[in-house]
């Protein structure tokens, strides 16, 4: 799953915990929400990383 579904999941969780006063399910939501964020940022590191690869990579290969 994506960060963006998890942080998506983790909002609908945490609403009908309010809805429904379930603490529980209110701090479920809200740890997929922390979860899809730092999926999120993972991912945004490892296009950065790759990338960075690449430059490198081609920058050796031109010569």
């Amino acid at each position: 799953m994506s960060g963006s579904t998890d942080k998506a999941k983790g909002k609908f969780k945490e609403a009908a915990g309010d809805l429904s006063g379930d603490k529980g399910l209110q701090r479920e939501g809200k740890a997929d929400r922390t979860g899809g964020d730092a999926k999120q940022k993972l991912e945004g590191a490892k296009d950065k990383a790759a990338g960075a690869v690449d430059k490198l990579k081609n920058r050796f290969t031109r010569r």
